[in-house]
C-alpha cells in the first residue's frame, strides 16, 4: 500500500524547503522574516520543514516495514544491515554537503575541508541517526511500547533541559551555550567540529538534540500505523485534523514553560510541529486520497518521489552559486547575486530573492518531472 497523499505532502515540503533556502540567501538583511528561521525561540514556516521531513519518514516506515512488524517476513540480519546502510549513506552525504561542496570553487578547487575543522553533524546526519534508531525501535518493540518510548523521550528531554544546566557555562538553561544539549555536544563532538555559525558553542543539529527528533519520527510511524487500518474517507481526514489541532494546542501551552525552539528541538517543538504535520497530512489526504484531486498535485507528487536526490542537488547548487563569482575585483559578484539582479532586479531588493526562489522551485520541479518521465528514481 502506498499513500499518494504522503508523496504529495513530501513534495510540498521539498518545494517549501527549496523556497526558504533560496529566499534566505541574501546577506544584506533584506528578506521576508517569515521565510527565515526563528533566531532562537519561536517558529516560522522555515522551521516546519525539517520536522515535517522526519514526520513523513515515520509515516512511510509504517508501510515500508509493515511486512516485518506484522510477522509476514522474518527480521533477518540483512534487514538490519539495510537499515544501517541507508543510515550510513545519509550520514556520509551530510558530511560531504557540510565539508566538501562548500569549499569547492571552479577556479580554485578544494576537495576537502580541513579535518581539524570538519563539521560532524547536520540535517542529513540527524535524519540518518534518527532513521536508524526509530527503525530499530519499530522492529523490536510492540506498538504500545513505542508510544511509551515516544512519550518518555519527550518528557525526559524536557526534564533534562529544564533542570540540568551546562556544566561549563552559566548563560541560562535555555540559552545557546548554557543548555545541557550544547554541553553534551561540546563534550562529545568537541567545539571545533560544531556548526561554525554558532561560534563553536553549539550545533543546531547537534547530537543530544537528535534524541527528541527520534520521537518526531516515531510519532509519524504511529500515525502511519493508524492510517493503515482506517477507511479512506473524510472521517479519517477529520480525525487527523483533530489530532493535529490537539497536538498544536498542547505544544503552544507547553511553550509557556518550555519554549518552542527548533535549534534545541524542544519537546514543545516536537508536539507543535507534529500537530502541524498532522493538519497538513489531513489536507493532502482529503484532497488527494478522498476527493481524488490527484491531478492538481501531480507535480508535487513527482517531486516527492525523488526527494533525496532533489535535496542533495539543490544544496549543491546553492553552495556553488554562492561560492563562485562572475567578474573580478570590486565588480565581482557571486553567481547568485548576478543571476538575481539580472533576472529579478526590477522587483526590488525585498522581492527579487523571493522571485528567484520561486524560479528555483520551478527548476527543480522540471528536473523531477524529467526524471519521472525516464523512470529514474534514486533510492538509498
Amino acid at each position: 500500500m502506498r499513500l499518494t497523499s504522503l508523496d504529495v505532502f513530501r513534495g510540498i515540503t521539498m518545494a517549501t524547503m527549496i523556497l526558504v533556502n533560496m529566499a534566505s540567501l541574501p546577506d544584506d538583511g533584506k528578506k521576508y522574516v517569515w521565510l527565515e528561521h526563528a533566531p532562537w525561540h519561536g517558529w516560522t514556516i522555515a522551521d516546519l520543514v525539517f520536522p515535517f521531513f522526519l514526520y513523513i519518514i515515520g509515516v512511510s516506515m509504517a508501510f515500508s516495514l509493515a511486512k516485518y512488524t506484522s510477522g509476514n517476513a522474518p527480521i533477518t540480519k540483512q534487514v538490519y544491515w539495510q537499515i544501517a546502510r541507508r543510515s550510513l549513506i545519509l550520514f556520509g552525504l551530510g558530511l560531504l554537503l557540510n565539508n566538501l561542496v562548500w569549499n569547492y570553487n571552479l577556479t580554485d578547487p578544494k576537495l576537502f575541508a580541513n579535518l581539524d575543522k570538519l563539521r560532524i553533524m547536520g540535517v542529513l546526519q540527524r535524519i540518518g541517526i534518527g532513521f536508524f534508531c526509530a527503525s530499530i525501535a519499530v522492529l523490536l518493540l510492540p506498538k504500545k511500547k513505542i508510544w511509551i518510548l515516544s512519550i518518555g523521550i519527550i518528557v525526559g528531554y524536557w526534564l533534562i533541559l529544564s533542570f540540568v544546566p551546562a556544566l561549563d557555562n552559566s548563560d541560562g538553561i535555555f540559552s545557546k551555550a548554557g543548555n545541557f544539549g550544547a554541553y553534551i555536544d561540546r563534550l562529545i563532538i568537541t567545539p571545533a567540529h560544531l556548526h561554525k555559525g554558532s561560534e563553536y558553542k553549539s550545533d543546531p543539529e547537534g547530537l543530544f538534540g537528535t534524541l527528541p527528533a527520534i520521537s518526531s519520527i516515531l510519532l509519524g510511524y504511529l500515525t502511519g500505523t493508524w492510517l493503515k487500518v482506517q477507511s479512506v474517507n473524510s472521517r479519517t481526514s477529520t480525525n487527523l485534523l483533530m489530532f493535529g489541532l490537539a497536538a498544536v494546542v498542547i505544544g503552544l501551552l507547553w511553550n509557556g514553560i518550555f519554549p518552542i525552539n527548533k535549534k534545541l528541538w524542544t519537546s514543545s517543538f516536537v508536539l507543535f510541529t507534529t500537530g502541524a504535520g498532522l493538519i497538513s497530512l489531513a489536507a493532502c489526504y482529503e484532497l488527494v486520497d478522498v476527493r481524488k484531486h490527484k491531478k492538481w498535485f501531480e507535480s508535487f507528487e513527482i517531486l516527492g518521489l525523488n526527494a533525496i536526490f532533489i535535496y542533495v542537488a539543490s544544496i549543491v547548487l546553492i553552495k556553488l552559486i554562492m561560492v563562485n563569482q562572475i567578474g573580478s575585483g570590486k565588480e565581482a559578484k557571486s553567481i547568485y547575486q548576478w543571476l538575481n539582479s539580472s533576472l529579478f532586479g526590477w522587483a526590488g531588493d525585498l522581492n527579487s530573492s523571493v522571485l528567484f526562489a520561486i524560479a528555483t522551485v520551478l527548476l527543480w520541479l522540471g528536473v523531477a518531472y524529467l526524471m519521472y518521465r525516464r523512470s529514474w528514481f534514486l533510492k538509498i
